[in-house]
């Protein structure tokens, strides 16, 4: 029996609650929250078509920002294409464990900025437009992209992905 879905309304109820609780400190728990609500809405974005890259933006910076879900520490992707393929090498902790894992390179849908790119533990969506691939140090696993409203899913005080602005 497959595991029961979350609604995207429950989705969007608990991520108003962590960001507004991720407010204050950085160090406060409800940040953690943040960390996997923001994913989880990205991936549920994921499962809506329209919001679905098709081909691999051009123009991207030298580096992104990356982080596997579940982790603390940010790392990095150095990006390189490929022809039409976007070749992204992870700099960081924790490359999403064999089998399995996929990144999704994650791009504000009012900017149309690559704001990064989260990388997944379980197997990879099938059917999905492939952009190119993420390397680790042994192995690479498939990207796929999307669109989302980058204000509704990272909190500058929480960020999902970027350093924390300095506060005062």
């Amino acid at each position: 029996m497959p595991p029961p879905r979350v609604s995207a309304s429950a989705v969007a109820v608990l991520w108003v609650v962590a960001l507004a609780r991720c407010a204050g400190d950085r160090s406060r728990p409800t940040c953690g929250i943040a960390q996997l609500v923001g994913p989880a809405m990205v991936q549920q974005r994921m499962t809506n078509v329209v919001y679905l890259l098709a081909d691999a933006p051009r123009g991207l910076p030298g580096s992104l920002p990356a982080r596997v879900v579940g982790q603390a520490q940010q790392g990095e992707v150095l990006v390189a294409y490929d022809k039409t393929q976007l070749l992204m090498g992870y700099q960081g902790p924790a490359f999403p464990a064999s089998p399995g894992g996929y990144g999704v390179l994650v791009v504000d849908d009012s900017t149309q900025r690559a704001e990064g790119v989260i990388l997944y533990e379980p197997e990879a969506p099938k059917s999905l437009p492939q952009l190119g691939a993420v390397t680790g140090t042994d192995r690479s696993v498939p990207l796929f992209g999307v669109r989302v409203d980058w204000g509704g899913v990272s909190n500058p005080r929480c960020p999902l992905l970027g350093p924390a602005p300095v506060t005062r």
